[in-house]
């Protein structure tokens, strides 16, 4: 069992999606006859990961009401939205101490586990934030430009080229990087800039496939990737 905590993204509003979430979030999109966060839940177990928080705003009583009965700790963003950082800050009296898994829930996975490929690579001597990427090619159903280089020892650096690789919604982060920033609602983009210049944020590629499933056309292209 993972000792490490993790955080599900489910707060976010789906406007990608047009009108399938006007009345329905988007972490319960069905994919492949399974609810987006279940597929997420389902890379949980696999991992062995103990405690599970998940992150709530957008028609969150529905999947408060999905995940009723289970044993997962919800964190509400009643008042605001508050993207990836000022989440996962409000969360932290959830998750306690120490590092983080971190998952977004648009996305399916094949080949070895996110999580696990992850707590494998992990480093707290060297590292504060571990992301799990995949070249541009790889990266099915995404359509916009890369994040990161990474050089021979595995530390980023930042870039927006086509080809560069791209960040898969799955890290490992210890909050203390989060520091003092001063704003409720902040990306996680932030920190990780902060440690880019500190030579602390590393990236590992995925072995497996991914498909973002942030749009209506990405439906389609992660179920018959679940079906290879």
């Amino acid at each position: 069992m993972s000792n490490f905590p993790l955080m599900i993204f489910a707060a976010g509003f789906g406007t990608r999606m047009g009108a399938l979430t006007k009345s329905m979030p988007k972490p319960l999109i069905r994919v492949a006859g399974m609810a987006l966060i279940d597929h997420a839940l389902a890379v949980a177990r696999g991992a062995g990961v103990g405690k599970i928080v998940v992150n709530l705003h957008y028609l969150g009583d529905q999947i408060a009401a999905h995940l009723a009965g289970q044993d997962i700790a919800l964190s509400w963003e009643r008042e605001q939205i508050l993207e990836t950082g000022g989440g996962l800050r409000a969360a932290l009296p959830l998750l306690g101490q120490g590092p983080v898994l971190l998952l977004n829930s648009d996305a399916v996975w094949t080949g070895q586990n996110p999580l696990t490929q992850l707590l494998a690579a992990w480093d707290g001597r060297k590292m504060d934030a571990l992301l799990l990427l995949a070249q541009r090619s790889d990266a099915l159903g995404h359509s916009g430009t890369g994040d990161f280089l990474v050089d021979a020892d595995g530390r980023l650096s930042r870039a927006k080229g086509r080809e560069a690789p791209i960040y898969l919604g799955a890290q490992i982060i210890d909050p203390q990087a989060l520091g003092d920033v001063a704003q409720n609602a902040f990306s996680l983009g932030l920190i990780w800039d902060k440690l880019i210049a500190k030579g602390r944020a590393f990236g590992t590629f995925h072995n497996g496939g991914w498909c973002d499933v942030g749009s209506p056309d990405g439906i389609a292209i992660a179920e018959r990737l679940l079906r290879v």
